[in-house]
């Protein structure tokens, strides 16, 4: 049995049909390398360090026939992205197609990458200590392939729909992209930069320790447990649920629900533009509340400092302080058009026994 050491995400199997399991380790540069390189808005693998796009040609391809169920393990200095084969051209899903890109003319050490399959092993190895960081290499596999994938430095991932049952991905410094049609369900994610998305299918994460995520889902539910760091999650139709948050939250979703216990306080901003929003708090949350709905509900147990009503067309806005004068730093706005606003108080032990997980 696999046991992760620090750093490590470990994913259980889906929900769905198709299983996933995932983990991953994006090990926190160093602070110096982080001041050389800070954090991008965009991803490396679509833009060049420059802001402008990079105009990479591919260099050098491989095609080989491989087992349908086998693993693919790549060790790389630089970006990779991962995709699916299109089933319409190989029905048969019996193809790892690999293409190294970079700037024609460049000084890529393209015989330094070294691309096989072992039969008996089934597994696929892409290999390279010498290539350099400009490089890009893409790699198309069967949907049904395992992945085990490795980048030093600045090197990213990009992951897209995956439907194996194992898929791990460790970076230094580069940021991890896994997208999925399906559901995906992680045990534990450790990392700097994470975007994780998905299409129909619930996203549940037990455990996230990041500087800053994305998490999404067009119409599927997002279920979070204890949340460490500033994080940005999205979901369109779905419900958002976080049982523990210590950071900065941005949280949104148009027809669904938002449930979030805040334990220490980041900033956080949530809104529903047509569901209600529940926000559960430790009687002792130093913080400013600004909770606008259809109707506000605040427990009895909460008392707010300097509270104000103000009565707006069709709802009500309600602002006040927790447990400090008015010069706070920290803040919870709320903003529910359609539905009611709770404010609840809870206690962290109260919180455990609550968690879905």
């Amino acid at each position: 049995m696999l046991v992760p050491g620090p750093g490590w995400w470990r994913g259980g199997p889906q929900l769905g049909t198709l299983g996933l399991w995932a983990a991953l380790r994006a090990a926190a540069a160093p602070a110096a390398a982080r001041r050389a390189h800070p954090a991008r808005p965009y991803s490396p693998l679509e833009r060049s360090p420059s802001n402008e796009p990079a105009r990479k040609t591919p260099l050098k391809e491989w095609t080989l026939i491989v087992n349908p169920f086998g693993r693919l393990q790549a060790r790389l200095p630089c970006d990779i992205a991962v995709r699916p084969l299109d089933p319409y051209h190989y029905p048969d899903s019996d193809r790892v197609l690999v293409t190294v890109s970079g700037v024609e003319g460049g000084s890529l050490d393209l015989d330094g990458i070294q691309v096989k399959y072992d039969e008996a092993e089934k597994q696929m190895a892409i290999v390279s200590d010498s290539i350099g960081y400009e490089a890009s290499v893409e790699v198309k596999v069967p949907m049904k392939f395992d992945l085990n994938i490795r980048t030093s430095g600045t090197g990213c991932v990009k992951v897209q729909e995956a439907e194996c049952d194992d898929c791990r991905i460790e970076t230094e410094q580069g940021i991890s992209i896994v997208q999925s049609v399906k559901t995906v369900t992680i045990d534990k994610l450790q990392g700097s930069s994470v975007n994780i998305s998905t299409e129909d299918g619930l996203l549940k994460a037990k455990y996230l320790y990041t500087e800053s995520s994305s998490l999404s889902s067009a119409a599927g539910d997002i279920t979070l447990g204890s949340i460490h760091g500033d994080l940005t999650v999205h979901s369109k139709m779905g419900n958002i649920t976080i049982d523990s948050l210590n950071g900065y939250l941005k949280a949104s979703t148009y027809e669904g629900a938002v449930d979030v216990y805040v334990s220490q306080m980041g900033n956080v901003d949530l809104k529903s533009q047509k569901g209600s929003i529940t926000i559960r708090v430790p009687s002792s949350l130093k913080a400013h509340l600004q909770l606008s709905g259809s109707k506000v509900d605040v427990n009895p147990e909460i008392t707010l400092q300097e509270m104000k009503e103000v009565p707006k067309d069709n709802g009500i806005t309600i602002n006040g302080h927790m447990n400090q004068t008015s010069e706070c730093e920290k803040w919870i706005k709320a903003s529910a058009p359609s539905g009611t606003v709770h404010l609840r108080s809870q206690s962290w032990f109260q919180s455990l026994k609550l968690k879905g997980f």
